[in-house]
């Protein structure tokens, strides 16, 4: 019987694996640059302030509106501050923030990289895609410091936490369709997130792709890459599509229907359960396949603990053996 990080690494290389993996790795976040807590909001190592907002996956939190850093592109060498990586004690970080991952049975892997998302983060959605047609030189040099500053806490990362994989974390859609053409993405993103995948992949660590909403237009660059699993791979998207085009070389870490009807707690549960059913049944032939399932709400919620029962209940009764009973 194979570990839980034996099996889910076996899909991550394009393999079947021995059992239907549940998401996620285990994951840790590198603690020198702790969100600074404060009354209903934090704040980032670059200054953004978050606030979370009840109701969605127990608080995410997005940036405090109106809260921006940076009001001109053309200023941005001024009004964000690269945080400084010199003197850290990355030993005893890499320690404490690991420990409690059990690393024979627990793959691991952290989330870093973001390039796009900080454009909105610094300066709202309306103003940052408007500099990427206005000034689109300054938004790549914003980029490039960027990138500059993760490739030297990535580098650390690799070296002293050893994960199994780094995830980029970069939402470039909506639920309709991306905040940018594939061509703008290919000029003015994909450059970046090229240099954390080479980085990363030069280490011999596995490459992953966090993006949010309808952004499966990018799937071809991200392949072009290394990319060899997408999460949260959301149902908008053209998944069917996605599976026969691309098998087992592109993991999809989730593709559950997290912003339909059936993910409200208040869902009847017999239709829940058939649902369920569905989203495995149609996404876990031939592999390259990760199950998840979020229901929407505070995790405090007694109705959203209820209905995460009978999602742990489900995995457990039906989803973990699926290839067994299904062949």
């Amino acid at each position: 019987m194979l570990t839980d990080r034996e099996n889910i690494l076996r899909m991550y290389h394009g393999e079947m694996p021995e059992f239907l993996p549940r998401f996620g790795m285990a994951n840790a976040r590198c603690s020198y640059f702790p969100n600074v807590k404060l009354p209903g909001y934090h704040v980032d190592e670059f200054g953004v302030e978050y606030i979370g907002k009840d109701g969605v996956f127990d608080g995410t939190p997005i940036p405090y509106p109106g809260r921006y850093i940076l009001h001109d592109i053309r200023r941005w060498r001024d009004d964000v501050h690269i945080p400084s990586l010199e003197g850290i004690d990355w030993e005893r970080l890499a320690a404490e923030d690991t420990k409690n991952i059990d690393r024979s049975k627990q793959a691991f892997s952290m989330f870093y990289g973001k390039t796009f998302q900080k454009l909105p983060d610094f300066m709202g959605f309306t103003e940052g895609l408007c500099a990427m047609m206005e000034e689109p030189e300054e938004v790549m040099a914003l980029f490039d410091a960027l990138t500059t500053y993760h490739e030297e806490l990535i580098k650390n990362l690799l070296y002293y936490y050893k994960p199994d994989a780094i995830c980029i974390p970069d939402d470039t859609a909506t639920a309709r369709a991306p905040f940018i053409s594939r061509e703008m993405y290919q000029e003015m993103v994909l450059p970046f997130h090229k240099r954390i995948a080479d980085l990363v992949l030069n280490n011999g660590t596995l490459l992953e792709m966090h993006d949010c909403g309808k952004c499966d237009d990018f799937i071809e660059d991200w392949l072009g890459i290394g990319v060899v699993a997408w999460n949260p791979a959301q149902a908008m998207n053209d998944l069917k599509g996605v599976k026969e085009k691309y098998g087992r070389r592109l993991v999809i870490c989730g593709g559950w229907n997290g912003v339909g009807p059936e993910s409200e707690p208040d869902y009847p549960e017999e239709l829940f359960r058939e649902k369920l059913k569905e989203y495995v049944d149609t996404l876990a032939p031939g592999g390259g396949f990760i199950f998840s399932c979020m229901v929407n709400g505070s995790f405090k919620d007694p109705k959203v603990q209820a209905r995460q029962k009978i999602v742990g209940d489900f995995y457990n009764d039906y989803v973990r053996d699926w290839y067994k009973t299904h062949g």
